[in-house]
């Protein structure tokens, strides 16, 4: 790795600041909606974020992860690599919107919350005109973290409205129109300001316009999009076959499982623009037995943690009707540790180029995990969630073990 430790803490220490705010925003909202509007407005809001989150990587489709790869290793090029990307992920925008709408129609909720779940999930959208990829490519954490916090700091706004004003579910939808819409121009403002300093020759057009094919973004995109089916696809299956209630108690223990995962999620955030300069023999070195186990070790503890104050932990964070959903979070964080590894191996993998090999894995994890939803979740709901989430846990990480030895074989 050509980055220092003293260099990784920074950036780790930029990223996480803003991201520390993003997540405090992002609790508040929840833990108001819990407190003051109960489970099922939690449920619900719950569901649009869940829809909301399946659109960046449909809209990216692996052009985040691939642009900020070209970025990091052609930074004189990114004019270039900025304008092909950009117009691929408006296109991209304009066909998931359809899919928003029909998911939204299937739902089984009340026309209102139907209404609500669309046009929340449909602003997400506006993700297609933000520039956080080349932020991140560039290695601007501080700029990359910070802007996470605009989106919840618009919602929060909105929901704070709606406690003088009344409408919650319209001023939600205005505060993530908001946030969203600052988010892109806040972007902008920074790339049209710096990107002068990068002109001179880079790589050819040539070589762009083969790295960003259909044929090869759409590797990574699948890849991607496996992925967050393989972690949020037990929310869109209680959403299309339990009731909002489910969904509340679910989407807490969910919440607070996130937390915790949230601040390892910046650590390989940061490595990435470093995985993507590494050559085989550094890569080997990432994929010690030792790194794994620390890993492990770590998350197993977390998750002890965890499980030993579960219970005032959901009282405390959504009020005392949020107790019920203890022994779904017991469930949960025994996935913690797992989630450290898959976490650690998919984003090295996509890093290396080996996107491939983490759709195999993505989407075995994921048909597994949407089979077995689909199953059990009429008859057990959200237990049986919770359930199928450490099962898919469990075959996601066996598949990236083994899709590594063929990289530790060729040491010998």
């Amino acid at each position: 790795m050509d980055a220092t430790p003293r260099q990784i803490l920074r950036n780790l220490l930029y990223s996480g600041s803003g991201e520390l705010i993003a997540r405090l925003l992002s609790v508040a909202i929840v833990i108001l909606l819990g407190h003051l509007y109960g489970v099922v407005a939690l449920g619900v809001y719950a569901l649009a974020m869940s829809v909301s989150l399946y659109l960046p990587p449909v809209i990216d489709f692996g052009l985040r992860h691939i642009g900020a790869r070209l970025i990091a290793r052609f930074p004189h090029s990114a004019s270039e690599i900025v304008h092909r990307v950009q117009r691929r992920r408006v296109l991209m925008a304009s066909i998931a919107l359809p899919f928003v709408l029909l998911y939204a129609a299937l739902a089984r909720l009340p026309f209102e919350m139907k209404a609500f779940l669309f046009v929340f999930a449909a602003v997400a959208c506006l993700y297609a005109f933000t520039l956080d990829w080349v932020a991140w490519g560039r290695e601007r954490m501080l700029l990359v973290g910070f802007a996470k916090a605009v989106v919840p700091a618009g919602v929060l706004i909105g929901l704070l409205i709606s406690l003088v004003v009344g409408h919650l579910f319209s001023w939600l939808v205005v505060g993530n129109f908001a946030g969203y819409s600052l988010q892109a121009i806040f972007l902008w403002t920074w790339w049209r300001r710096h990107r002068q300093a990068l002109s001179g020759t880079g790589a050819s057009t040539g070589d762009i316009a083969d790295a960003l094919q259909w044929r090869r973004t759409s590797v990574m995109g699948l890849a991607w999009l496996g992925n967050m089916a393989f972690n949020t696809s037990d929310m869109l299956v209680l959403g299309a076959f339990s009731n909002p209630h489910q969904l509340g108690l679910y989407s807490a223990a969910y919440r607070i499982l996130n937390q915790f995962l949230m601040a390892y999620y910046l650590l390989t955030n940061v490595l990435y623009p470093q995985f993507a300069r590494q050559d085989a023999t550094r890569r080997r070195r990432m994929l010690r037995f030792r790194v794994l186990a620390v890993l492990l070790a770590v998350g197993a503890a977390l998750a002890a943690l965890v499980i030993l104050i579960r219970r005032p932990l959901l009282a405390i964070i959504f009020g005392k009707a949020f107790i019920d959903a203890a022994p779904l979070l017991l469930l949960l964080a025994c996935c913690i540790p797992l989630d450290f590894l898959v976490s650690y191996l998919s984003n090295a993998y996509f890093a290396w180029n080996m996107e491939r090999r983490v759709l195999h894995c993505a989407a075995v994890a994921a048909a597994l995990n949407i089979a077995l939803n689909l199953a059990t979740i009429p008859l057990y709901g959200a237990m049986a969630a919770a359930v199928n989430t450490i099962l898919a846990y469990l075959v996601y990480f066996a598949g990236l073990a083994l899709a590594a030895r063929p990289l530790l074989k060729s040491e010998t």
